[in-house]
């Protein structure tokens, strides 16, 4: 059993040889010349020479599975921020995640500058009540320092069984000093879609996270407000942190002609794969914005991009979140699963967000309701070892060059008498009549525009 107690060196050479002899079956063998094959072998002695020590003489007792285990995660702690191993628990968990509930504190988390960092919370959950922020680092879980831990650690140890607690410590721009935040875990039931009614015939749509349900869940919401004489639309992905390929595909094809692309994704090796709308009924009649910020990501920004690119929508808000990767999950024969980034998707117009994020069409940025600390927006740029946009050309820095700063609003959240960005999508659609061919024009550069600041 792979979990069984410590063993001789001369086994676990064995199990270690068994194992690259496994790696190097089938099509690898194919593949390789013996040269290579021979390189291989050579250059992963030292893991086995590690193992055989460890093994033999760590002080404590130890497991093949822990050690195992340790190896994967920093293998792929070499690679990209989303490649992750998880164990089986943790696999489990990340299935039910998809389907819109889980045991924890409702926060979306990353790393920056090698700290865990708060990208955003979810709304209505414990950490969004208790107001943690976006930029928050959390320096302490727990009383047990964060650093140099794994994403995927921090995540396992914010999750649990709903009713235990646990105690953050967090870091903000511009505090005094790191505080304790004390929450109690929930079942977060992720409520995907939102929707009301506004003034003037204007409606309301939430979107919070891309699971297997988003897309027939957002037709029911379109189905009331359609049922309410609804005579346009605003679709809110702020701080949607993304979610499934599919839910975002199935979601634009709500808004979009059949046979008009979405998205495209590319491997290593260049092959691609394009996905179209093939909505048999699309809502093609309403005026339509798309509110983003820097807590956009993923699946969020495929939906803005592909509704920018045909003109179908007007984008308001910040810069999105910037990340265009493609994860591919994988099981693995002991339960356990891998997250691996297998490939980047492109925008309808060829546009690769990677590392950029899609820029809006007007810019709006929330300010504060008084005078404030401001914090730096985190997005894909500045977590570590994050991959390259090969389209991406930096403009030459200059001194007055500042990282953009968000601000932190006085309170948890924002009214909606406050919500500068919502105020802005409601004047363009009341307005639609007389900027409609300003407003939305197609994009046609193969690369994001920098938009018009309000």
């Amino acid at each position: 059993m792979i979990d069984q107690r410590r063993r001789s060196g001369w086994l676990s050479l064995g199990i270690v040889a068994v194992f690259l002899a496994g790696m190097l079956s089938g099509k690898v063998l194919e593949s390789k010349g013996l040269a290579e094959q021979a390189e291989t072998y050579e250059e992963l002695r030292p893991f086995t020479e590690v193992l055989n020590q460890v093994q033999r003489h760590y002080v404590e007792e130890t497991t093949t599975r822990d050690v195992i285990y340790g190896a994967i995660r920093g293998m792929l702690n070499t690679l990209d921020p989303h490649s992750a191993f998880m164990p089986p628990e943790m696999y489990k968990e990340m299935q039910v995640d998809t389907k819109g509930e889980f045991g924890g504190l409702g926060i979306q988390i990353g790393l920056k500058e090698e700290r865990l960092t708060v990208i955003a919370p979810i709304e209505d959950t414990p950490a969004d009540r208790a107001g943690i922020k976006a930029g928050d680092r959390i320096v302490k879980i727990d009383g047990v320092s964060t650093k140099d831990v794994s994403l995927m650690d921090a995540v396992n140890k914010m999750r649990g069984p709903k009713g235990t607690k646990v105690v953050l410590t967090v870091e903000r721009e511009g505090g005094a000093a790191p505080f304790d935040v004390s929450l109690v875990r929930e079942i977060i039931k992720i409520q995907s879609v939102r929707h009301k009614m506004l003034d003037n015939g204007i409606g309301y749509l939430r979107l919070t996270q891309f699971q297997e349900q988003s897309g027939k869940d957002l037709t029911k919401a379109l189905d009331a407000l359609r049922s309410q004489k609804v005579q346009s639309l605003v679709l809110d992905l702020r701080n949607n942190p993304g979610g499934l390929l599919t839910a975002a595909v199935e979601v634009s094809e709500l808004f979009l002609p059949k046979g008009k692309a979405v998205v495209s994704i590319k491997g290593r090796q260049g092959k691609g794969e394009d996905y179209t709308a093939d909505g048999a009924h699309p809502i093609l009649d309403l005026p339509m914005i798309v509110l983003v910020n820097e807590g956009s990501a993923s699946a969020s920004e495929i939906v803005a991009g592909a509704l920018q690119d045909w003109g179908r929508a007007v984008v308001v808000g910040t810069t999105t979140f910037g990340k265009g990767s493609v994860q591919t999950v994988i099981p693995l024969s002991d339960g356990s699963g891998l997250r691996l980034t297998t490939a980047k998707y492109y925008t309808p117009k060829g546009r690769s967000i990677q590392n950029t994020g899609i820029d809006p069409t007007i810019t709006v940025r929330i300010a504060p309701v008084k005078e404030g600390p401001r914090r730096p927006a985190v997005r894909e740029r500045d977590l570590e070892r994050h991959l390259k946009n090969e389209s991406d050309t930096p403009a030459p820095t200059t001194p007055q060059e500042t990282p953009e700063l968000t601000p932190i609003p006085d309170e948890p959240r924002v009214g909606p008498d406050e919500d500068l960005q919502l105020q802005k999508a409601i004047e363009l659609l009341k307005s639609w009549a007389v900027f409609k061919d300003f407003l939305n024009k197609p994009q046609d550069a193969p690369a994001a525009g920098a938009g018009n600041s309000i």
